[in-house]
């Protein structure tokens, strides 16, 4: 299922790559005009730096912001249509870590820009993978305005809640086995921003079990379910408090949070998950 993927991209570690291009008979630092998106992460950072407007075709799971689910759709994240993505004749192809290796060697092999940019590991690896873009796209101060910006809004979060007591979260990320974040993803850094401790950091993946969660007993459970319908969370939600004795239950503090806003950042974006986030861990101090 395209969704087991999703998740496992957004649990396990990633090294912090730059973004790798290949480079066909065409001038390396050509603007491009006709851009193609095969992941959320890359649509959503398009749409922020402006350049819209070049993005010719997306995959259907690029729904942020809404106006990108209107653009052609070429395929999901995982399988493109090559076909299709041919006929739009683009000029920059922007690739995932989950594009199909097969899929990506024959776009190169048929003269196409393509840029890969990997799962970012961190917010400072999603934003220096907004550079990049920025750069790549002809728009370098901008995108460095909006990094300063969004790097401004996660101090002022650090710092607002670095003073209070530390709570132990479960952030789940996917269900059917549970998935959580752990040390080295990006989801990570919401939780150690915002203060808490992350009871499954010091997994190797993030592969979880009902037992090893209630053995840690967390304060809160953030529940942030990718590729699925709503009602599927409001499902995961009701497993829990059948745990009465677990803090998180005692305490009511289970929460629903948008999964494409936490799953799929721009810095921008990063920094408002991270400024939900933490009021979910800390609601004291929206008082």
């Amino acid at each position: 299922m395209i969704f087991a993927f999703l998740v496992f991209s957004l649990i396990t570690p990633h090294s912090p790559a730059l973004a790798k291009e290949n480079s066909p008979d065409k001038p390396l630092h050509s603007v491009p005009q006709r851009i193609i998106s095969l992941g959320p992460i890359n649509t959503e950072n398009v749409y922020l730096l402006g350049a819209d407007d070049r993005l010719v075709a997306n995959t259907s799971y690029c729904v942020r912001p809404a106006a990108a689910k209107n653009k052609q759709k070429i395929g999901s994240v995982m399988q493109v249509s090559l076909e299709k993505i041919i006929s739009l004749k683009p000029d920059l192809v922007l690739a995932t870590g989950l594009t199909q290796q097969q899929q990506l060697q024959q776009m190169k092999n048929m003269g196409l820009r393509v840029v890969q940019f990997q799962q970012p590991s961190s917010f400072k690896a999603i934003c220096n993978q907004f550079l990049q873009l920025g750069q790549l796209l002809g728009v370098e101060k901008k995108a460095q305005e909006i990094v300063e910006q969004a790097q401004h809004r996660v101090q002022a979060v650090t710092s607002r809640y670095a003073a209070l007591s530390q709570q132990k979260i479960f952030l789940q990320i996917g269900s059917q086995p549970l998935f959580s974040s752990v040390k080295g993803s990006f989801t990570n850094d919401y939780i150690v921003y915002s203060n808490g401790i992350n009871i499954a950091a010091n997994q190797k993946n993030g592969t979880m079990n009902y037992e090893r969660v209630l053995a840690h007993n967390p304060d809160v459970i953030i529940i942030a379910i990718m590729g699925t319908e709503s009602g599927i969370a409001a499902m995961e939600k009701k497993k829990w408090y059948k745990f009465s004795g677990m803090k998180a239950v005692l305490n009511n503090r289970i929460h629903i949070i948008d999964p494409d806003l936490v799953c799929s950042p721009s810095p921008t974006t990063f920094a408002e998950a991270l400024e939900q986030i933490a009021l979910l861990i800390h609601p004291e101090s929206s008082t």
